[in-house]
């Protein structure tokens, strides 16, 4: 791996691998598939971007998202890589051109739309090329059981099956259940594959949940308490994105917006605008951020809850891909759930047989009362996402909004069983909201008209209020009580309740009274500017100035030209020679040739300042 690390150290700056990295690297070049599923910003594409570099022939990356390719084809080309993206954002001509210079041996990575993988330009390249690897990026669009399939990624088996020889097959994904991870190893038919799953955990994540009426207040008052912050509000509808985008706007806000209503220049103009800090703030529907790069997103607040764990975990993942402490904020309201059930019911289906359709339903109706669990659960937040994929958890993270609540418990053994009586008098035959209404003792003509006006359990619970009554079903669907079914119209039915057979047995629920957000424990995490002075902290600053002065230059997103780690990295280290920058991480020889020389001078000028004025004040003294 001696060469690997030389390839890493001279083309991204870096001196040693993340954890998982090595490893999958080292298995590539020995000829072998993979399959990697490491969570966002764990550096995935340094897995397969070293190894395209080390291996005698071209790497064809394959991504479902035009945003990602023009990110990664940039930030190869900064770091001295030859690469080139062909998808829909190019005409025909200039397809034509890429691939002709890529068959001349031109660029070493090539990403690429799954749709042009039947184009006969591009076959007629493929079959002529040397290919050393086809990658798959965001592997979990081939599985129909993912929560993004995409039938265009199909097309990858017969692709890599017509090829004269065989590449080496590597895959990456950051969402995949144990159920989808079998469904890519299988589909893409992976030859003696080294799996790699390095966990999902992020721990500078700050995961929290608001149980709120008042979302655009909240949001509001989040923003002006972080003005300097970048962030993404993700909201449900199109309509969602204007009202808030327009309250944001009238409060001087620095603000842009993204959904698909919006016409294709505009949102390409107000997608680059938040990428380049030029609007801080973005507010989108889901559309919005797959493949985007952006290293210094503070927080991802979801003003409606998604409809999966996996697209929440991938869209509240876009924060803090830096490594620094970022906030994950989710503001629940039961009428998300409306809103949700309602998008799905318009989910096409079409290429489906009617089977598979509606296996497809069920699945989409289990995800949606998985993510209301979440939103509901008085446990660790953290431990409920990675129990999700599959990570087990021994205790509470002590970083998340639950375990920061303060909680008191209550013994609801009593009410439980009453449920449970309500439960057994419908006979499985009706849902959440007529058993709430039922133990509440609604005045309700569906009630009348059901009968369960009749029921012995009606109005049991009148006294203690719809929203605990909701509560503590959902804890006992988390427990196994109760299940609700994945139909449509899901009902609720009796799980294994034999437990409460016990007359010693109890049913514990935890119970808070909200706060105000800002007055909650803070995250403990250190931020890696902690680490500098009062002197370091302006350095960094100059730097950063420096920094956006360069990206205007060179039209690209601060980011590309150097990270915050680096510029934190640079204050530390106080280079004073391109010698002395090459140690500093994330700065590569291609890097130092083209932007070295204005940092050193910056650094040198800020630090030649402060001895002049600390001689100074010696001297006054």
């Amino acid at each position: 791996m001696a060469n690997a690390k030389e390839t890493l150290k001279i083309f991204f700056g870096y001196d040693s691998f993340r954890e998982g990295q090595e490893g999958i690297i080292e298995s590539i070049l020995e000829g072998r598939d993979g399959l990697a599923i490491m969570p966002t910003g764990a550096g995935k594409s340094i897995c397969y971007q070293v190894p395209a570099l080390m291996l005698s022939g071209i790497t064809i990356v394959i991504s479902p998202l035009i945003s990602l390719m023009q990110d990664q084809v940039k930030a190869l080309n900064e770091a001295g890589i030859h690469a080139a993206f062909i998808n829909s954002s190019l005409t025909e001509t200039q397809i034509r051109k890429a691939l002709n210079l890529a068959a001349k041996g031109t660029y070493k990575i090539i990403y690429v739309a799954p749709e042009r993988l039947e184009s006969y330009d591009f076959i007629d390249f493929a079959y002529h090329a040397d290919i050393s690897m086809v990658t798959v990026d965001e592997a979990h669009c081939i599985s129909q059981w993912g929560q993004d399939f995409r039938p265009s990624y199909l097309k990858i088996v017969n692709f890599i099956k017509n090829l004269p020889k065989r590449p080496i097959v590597s895959a990456f994904t950051a969402t995949a259940t144990e159920e989808v991870k079998e469904d890519i190893l299988c589909i893409l038919n992976l030859v003696n594959p080294n799996v790699t799953v390095t966990g999902f955990d992020r721990e500078n994540l700050y995961y929290s949940v608001e149980n709120i009426r008042r979302k655009e207040d909240f949001v509001i008052h989040y923003i002006e308490k972080h003005p300097k912050d970048s962030g993404i509000i993700y909201c449900a509808t199109r309509k969602n994105v204007d009202n808030l985008f327009e309250a944001l706007y009238k409060r001087g806000v620095s603000v842009t917006r993204y959904h698909a209503g919006i016409d294709n220049e505009t949102r390409k103009k107000n997608q680059d605008d938040f990428i380049y800090d030029r609007a801080p703030v973005i507010v989108a529907t889901n559309a919005f951020g797959m493949g985007i790069d952006k290293s210094n997103v503070r927080y991802v607040i979801h003003y409606n809850m998604p409809q999966s764990m996996e697209n929440y975990y991938q869209e509240a993942g876009r924060a803090g891909r830096d490594g620094e402490p970022a906030q994950c904020i989710l503001l629940f309201s039961a009428q998300d759930i409306v809103i949700n059930k309602f998008l799905l019911e318009q989910k096409d289906f079409s290429g489906l047989d009617d089977e598979d359709a509606e296996l497809v339903k069920q699945r989409d109706m289990r995800r949606l009362q998985t993510m209301e669990g979440y939103c509901r659960t008085t446990g660790c937040l953290r431990n409920y996402i990675l129990n999700y994929f599959g990570e087990k958890t021994a205790m509470p993270c002590d970083n998340c909004g639950n375990c920061h609540r303060e909680y008191k418990e209550v013994d609801m053994t009593a009410e439980a069983r009453q449920v449970i009586q309500c439960v057994a008098e419908t006979r499985g035959r009706y849902g959440l909201t007529v058993v709430l209404g039922t133990l509440a003792g609604a005045d309700r003509a569906r009630l009348r008209e059901l009968g369960t006006v009749n029921y012995k359990s009606y109005g049991a619970l009148k006294n203690t209020g719809e929203a605990l009554i909701r509560s503590l079903i959902s804890q006992m669907v988390e427990e196994g009580y109760l299940y609700q079914t994945e139909d449509k119209y899901s009902v609720l039915r009796l799980g294994d309740i034999t437990p409460l057979g016990d007359e010693n047995a109890r049913v514990v629920m935890r119970t808070y009274e909200e706060k105000e957000p800002e007055k909650k424990k803070k995250p403990a995490r250190r931020k890696n500017t902690d680490s500098l002075t009062a002197a370091g902290y302006d350095l960094f600053e100059e730097l950063r100035k420096l920094r956006l002065e360069i990206a205007r230059e060179e039209s690209l997103p601060p980011y590309i030209i150097f990270n915050d780690k680096t510029l934190i990295d640079m204050c530390v280290k106080l280079p004073k020679d391109e010698h002395d920058l090459l140690q500093v991480s994330g700065v590569g020889e291609s890097k130092l040739k083209k932007y070295g020389k204005r940092f050193l001078s910056a650094i040198k000028a800020f630090t030649d300042a402060r001895q002049r004025s600390l001689s100074l004040y010696s001297l006054g003294e």
